[in-house]
């Protein structure tokens, strides 16, 4: 049985960007070979503490420790950039494997196994040569996560990955996710979506940069939880 300890530790982290802080001196442990949800309110720090674990966002106080020194895969929502870029389902999964290539060495036929394997598990095999301007929201998304499979990183973080794809894509989406911590992946994933939080392993739950609750989401996601972060009437 693999050892279900820790990933990722922060210990009294503090964060933001210029002249706004956001992360409020939060320890916190994420498990390992499970998924995380972040979840909390717009503005409350979600997607700061997934770069902050990239390490695309500098702390201003504490310490973040990771478990080993192996890669993290950082997959962010779709983005309008997608469909003005020249790029192909294929090309875009395959920039994935680019941080394991030096300089401008072209991808081993390795490489491109991962990259099919990867467009083949979100099923987007058959748009592999469509341009990503061409996809809807969905396939796009599934595109992105696909690329961030690609990198076989120990560590994948996602940024709202679900949120407004139709059924199918989210279906498939979190059914991928599910699989990879089987694997070995650790999964960290921001989310508006508490029926998902509820049904992951370890719950983050952040209100304003600060960490209001930590654990099993059926112990931290309570009606009552839900209402004092969200700043809703009290329920009768």
């Amino acid at each position: 049985m693999r050892d279900r300890q820790w990933q990722v530790r922060f210990d009294g982290v503090s964060a933001g960007y210029a002249n706004r802080a956001v992360l409020d001196q939060l320890t916190l442990q994420i498990p390992a070979f499970t998924t995380t949800a972040v979840v909390g309110p717009n503005g409350s720090g979600k997607s700061t503490l997934l770069g902050v674990i990239a390490g695309v966002i500098r702390t201003t106080a504490g310490r973040v420790e990771r478990r080993s020194e192996g890669s993290v895969a950082l997959v962010t929502q779709r983005s309008r950039v997608d469909d003005v870029l020249p790029l192909t389902v294929r090309d875009a999964v395959a920039m994935g494997r680019w941080g394991r290539r030096r300089g401008w060495w072209r991808l081993t036929r390795q490489d491109w196994a991962v990259v099919e394997a990867s467009m083949e598990r979100l099923g987007i095999t058959s748009l592999a040569h469509r341009q990503l301007g061409e996809l809807s929201g969905g396939q796009r998304q599934r595109a992105l996560v696909a690329q961030g499979l690609a990198q076989q990183a120990e560590l994948l973080l996602l940024d709202e990955p679900t949120t407004g794809l139709d059924a199918t894509a989210q279906r498939i989406i979190t059914e991928v996710l599910a699989e990879v911590t089987g694997e070995g992946v650790t999964v960290l994933q921001a989310t508006h979506d508490l029926d998902a939080a509820a049904s992951a392993g370890h719950l983050l739950l952040l209100r304003e940069g600060r960490l209001w609750g930590e654990g099993d989401p059926r112990k931290v996601l309570t009606g009552d939880a839900i209402d004092e972060v969200w700043g809703l009437p009290r329920r009768v």
